[in-house]
């Protein structure tokens, strides 16, 4: 009887340390790699991604100013004056919100009225060669001013916000500091507003007016543009939690980093990187290819699908303040990114790839605020829906909850304080304009 026992316990013994030795394999299966366990792949996709990587902002060849001190000052004070619109009570800040990455936190923005799109953030945006979710502007100052004269953002026009600067000695000056002398505007007959674009009554008065006035102003207005991108070039990421992982990656042989990131997060670092293949579209240091893609997000409620990047390139190359046009600073040879950008079929429904610095801060997300947090992010593209228009570039992913919520744990890792000196992010003071 002893020996059945023996023999017994023996058995029970030898299953139990099978069944420990296939529970240790499928955890390190399904774990994530300790700091030191990461192949040499990875650890160079993964420093890819690192703040450390980000180059000197890329040189604004159709914006003159785009370094300017003085006129970063200028398009500092513009940027929260509310008095450029029409009801005195939107400002570019209204919609870009410093507080929330230059966010607004609402589904679809609203200034005068409530917008067509939601508002991207800002961060990081000098570093892109498209703007808009579409792509339909070639340079940052070019998109500045597009908000200023639509109906649903500040509803002003360029007759009426050249007339504002003039009334005001503070503007006249911080202008002529960067543009030299400001316009003798009387001498000019100019109607109370005008513009090309905007209502009928706008354009009408614009069509009214001489060449000559029209170039005149439009060269004021293209200045305040370059004034304002010159601002925003100041809004860039601060370092993160994953930045100081991959830097204790480069200089420590502590076997988990000192602890800087969760099994969680480091799980979601592995996902992101391979199985999940996020890195596809959202690499580089800002965690974005600049790029357009249709990943079958549903169409914003009451609107119809959007071309998107389609409809974007061919808005772009008819700008008259694009690249190319007479109020660009460059010249032809340096809008390559405008004479040589794809237009194919395959760009229907494309939108602009967001950046996934510090995203936890800019919710809603999609072009639409459709989707209102990061783990129904991340359901939408585990589940991959078909397209309303052309096809989705994404494939189903086939992750387990476990994984999504991963997933998302790292994207958190990528919030930090901006790298932007505090005076930038609040109203100027007199002495902050100076």
């Amino acid at each position: 009887m002893k020996n059945a026992y023996s023999s017994v316990a023996v058995r029970s013994v030898a299953i139990v340390v099978i069944a420990a030795i296939l529970l240790l394999a499928a955890w390190r299966f399904y774990s994530p790699p300790l700091a030191d366990d990461w192949n040499e792949e990875q650890l160079s996709l993964i420093r890819s991604l690192s703040l450390s990587q980000l180059p000197e902002l890329p040189a604004d060849p159709s914006n003159a100013v785009a370094d300017n001190e003085a006129a970063a000052n200028f398009g500092h004070r513009f940027f929260f004056d509310t008095r450029f619109s029409s009801n005195n009570a939107v400002a570019c800040a209204t919609c870009h919100v410093p507080e929330l990455m230059f966010a607004d936190g609402l589904e679809l923005a609203a200034g005068v009225s409530v917008g067509p799109r939601h508002t991207p953030s800002l961060v990081g945006l000098s570093y892109s060669p498209w703007f808009y979710w579409d792509g339909r502007k070639d340079s940052q100052w070019s998109q500045a001013l597009a908000p200023l004269e639509a109906g649903v953002e500040h509803d002003s026009d360029r007759v009426e916000i050249s007339r504002l600067i003039a009334s005001d000695e503070n503007y006249v000056q911080l202008y002529e500091a960067v543009f030299g002398p400001f316009p003798d505007l009387d001498s000019l007959r100019l109607p109370q507003s005008a513009s090309p674009l905007g209502n009928q009554s706008r354009q009408q008065a614009w069509s009214a007016m001489s060449p000559n006035s029209q170039k005149i102003i439009t060269r004021i207005f293209s200045n305040i543009g370059k004034a304002l991108a010159a601002y925003q070039r100041k809004i860039v990421p601060g370092p993160a939690r994953f930045d100081e992982y991959v830097e204790q990656l480069e200089n420590s042989s502590a076997t988990r980093q000192a602890d800087l990131l969760s099994d969680s997060e480091i799980a979601g670092l592995n996902l992101f990187i391979d199985q999940a293949q996020c890195i596809s579209c959202h690499n580089g240091p800002l965690l974005t290819n600049h790029d357009f893609h249709n990943t079958g997000v549903l169409a914003i409620s009451g609107q119809l699908p959007p071309m998107g990047r389609y409809d974007g390139i061919r808005t772009a190359r008819n700008d008259p303040l694009n690249c190319l046009g007479e109020f660009s600073d460059a010249s032809p040879s340096q809008c390559m990114e405008l004479r040589f950008a794809r237009d194919e079929n395959d760009l229907v429904g494309a939108q602009k790839t967001p950046t996934l610095r510090n995203v936890s801060l800019s919710a809603p997300y999609m072009h639409g605020g459709q989707l209102q947090t990061l783990d129904d992010v991340m359901v939408h593209y585990n589940e991959a829906p078909t397209s309303m228009l052309n096809h989705n570039e994404a494939k189903p992913l086939g992750l387990r909850s476990n994984q999504l919520r991963q997933l998302r744990d790292f994207v958190l890792t990528l919030t930090a304080p901006l790298a932007t000196e505090d005076k930038w992010l609040k109203p100027p003071t007199d002495e902050t304009s100076n």
